[in-house]
């Protein structure tokens, strides 16, 4: 099975690198300053789970692309989306399959749309990971999970191929027959991570520390009772897991939203806040959600007017 990773970055390079390790047929497709960076580096993986160096990892160019591939692994930032269809549609034919590993649904309904809904899966992962400023790919904890599955909760002859190709890789693949349940509850704890952490500017811990864990967890239950509303009510040990999470003292857990925040760069606020809330219809006023996805519009707003200042004085 041919695979095209989408990318490598922290998730693309982290999942494609141990492919590549499992022997797997694994090409990237990076962009020319990234394709840079690893003919000169090569590809890294540093992780309690095992370091990883390819150093001539398989690369392409968008304009390289000449057949299609089996797997298409798309990890891409939300807001990046567009671009990233663009960049592999060559790579598409009559039997790819494309699997996304962005947080949220509204994604798949965009690449249904360009590829159609047949060639889509449902996908998540679950780690933690960053690029050092060599562009190494840094594991920062004990998880590394991507789970998968058709849409329809069917097992077919191909997804039964691709957990094959996935299982076996050093990380822990998982085929699900209810995809999109496992996507819908992730997507709860996202956005109230995300939502929460970057409205309070502050860890978990530091958040339960201030006396303000009841919200938290307020917030886990509205985006909860949209999930439930929409057809996906979250299992109850998923919830759990949320709360001990979200309510833990002392906890370091912080969205990768309000790290991106901190570094003045774009978020997926509306990707991932804004497209429940839209599922939501009419919101009361006192709604968490509805504030925390306010705060980030206010962030993107100021952060596009600051750019243009700066353009402006160059």
């Amino acid at each position: 099975m041919r695979i095209l990773v989408v990318g490598a970055g922290a998730i693309g390079g982290y999942f494609g690198g141990r492919l590549l390790q499992a022997g797997r047929d694994v090409v990237f497709l990076v962009r020319l300053r990234r394709a840079a960076s690893l003919a000169e580096r090569g590809l890294s993986v540093q992780s309690r789970f095992g370091d990883f160096h390819a150093p001539a990892p398989p690369l392409v160019s968008e304009e390289g692309l000449d057949e299609p591939f089996d797997l298409v692994l798309l990890s891409c930032k939300a807001y990046d989306l567009e671009g990233a269809m663009a960049s592999f549609a060559r790579a598409v034919g009559p039997r790819t399959a494309i699997l996304p590993l962005l947080n949220g649904m509204r994604h798949l309904d965009v690449l249904a749309g360009r590829f159609g809904a047949e060639r889509v899966l449902g996908g998540q992962c679950v780690i933690s990971a960053t690029l050092d400023p060599n562009g190494g790919i840094v594991h920062l904890n004990d998880i590394h999970a991507l789970t998968f599955g058709e849409l329809d909760g069917a097992r077919s002859r191909r997804i039964e191929a691709i957990d094959s190709v996935l299982s076996g890789a050093r990380f822990d693949a998982r085929l699900s027959e209810n995809i999109r349940l496992d996507m819908w509850e992730k997507w709860l704890f996202i956005a109230t991570g995300a939502g929460i952490t970057c409205l309070m500017r502050a860890a978990i811990g530091d958040i339960v520390a201030a006396g303000a864990a009841d919200l938290v967890t307020r917030l886990l239950e509205e985006c909860a009772a949209i999930a439930t509303a929409e057809g996906y009510p979250p299992r109850q040990p998923s919830l759990e897991r949320a709360r001990a999470a979200f309510t833990a003292p002392g906890s370091l857990l912080a969205a990768s939203m309000l790290r991106d925040i901190e570094a003045h760069s774009p978020t997926e606020g509306d990707h991932i806040l804004g497209d429940l809330l839209r599922r939501a219809g009419k919101v009361d006023d006192r709604s968490l959600l509805r504030i925390a996805h306010a705060h980030l519009k206010a962030y993107e707003a100021r952060r596009a007017r600051e750019i243009v200042i700066q353009e402006k004085a160059t």
